[in-house]
């Protein structure tokens, strides 16, 4: 990718006004990245718990999430969120997804490094995230310099289960 490619890109830090912008972008990334893996009930019932407007509203006002959406020039084509962790020093990286068009060009890791930036102008000195052990993004962070810290297996509700690895990075 040439550096003339790359400035038609663009972050914004989202607000609770972006909420539209960011359940496009879960209906256009979130479920085809989750198809293979989650049965359509379980993939309906995380699609409301986490992009519903209220969840949505209550991640960037109560719950401290920073969002950051990724713009080819004024289309929206990735998200990600991150938060701080109750540890010090650690945050979390809860969510990040580019569209599929745009996956394998390099692009996602302007949107890892400008979380990374955001994480370490805060103090921040590692970046924590959750991957579940069948999706192939375990790849992509392993090449960020992520490794495996540990394994583990949440109850999310409803008889579901999120099946993780958990991913550092020390910045």
């Amino acid at each position: 990718m040439s550096l003339s490619t790359k400035s038609t890109y663009h972050i914004q830090e989202a607000s609770v006004k972006d909420i539209p912008t960011i359940q496009q972008l879960a209906e256009q990334i979130w479920r085809p990245t989750y198809k293979s893996i989650l049965t359509p009930e379980q993939m309906e019932y995380m699609m409301n718990m986490m992009y519903s407007t209220e969840s949505l509203t209550s991640q960037l006002t109560k719950q401290k999430h920073h969002y950051l959406i990724l713009y080819n020039i004024d289309v929206p084509i990735g998200y990600a969120s991150y938060a701080y962790l109750e540890a010090p020093g650690i945050y979390k990286l809860h969510k990040i997804y580019l569209h599929q068009d745009y996956q394998g060009k390099g692009i996602g890791k302007l949107l890892i490094s400008a979380v990374i930036d955001k994480v370490t102008a805060a103090q921040g000195t590692i970046l924590e995230l959750d991957v579940n052990r069948d999706n192939k993004a375990k790849l992509f962070y392993e090449k960020q310099g992520f490794s495996v810290y540990k394994e583990k297996d949440t109850n999310i509700g409803n008889g579901y289960w999120m099946n993780d690895y958990v991913m550092r990075k020390p910045l």
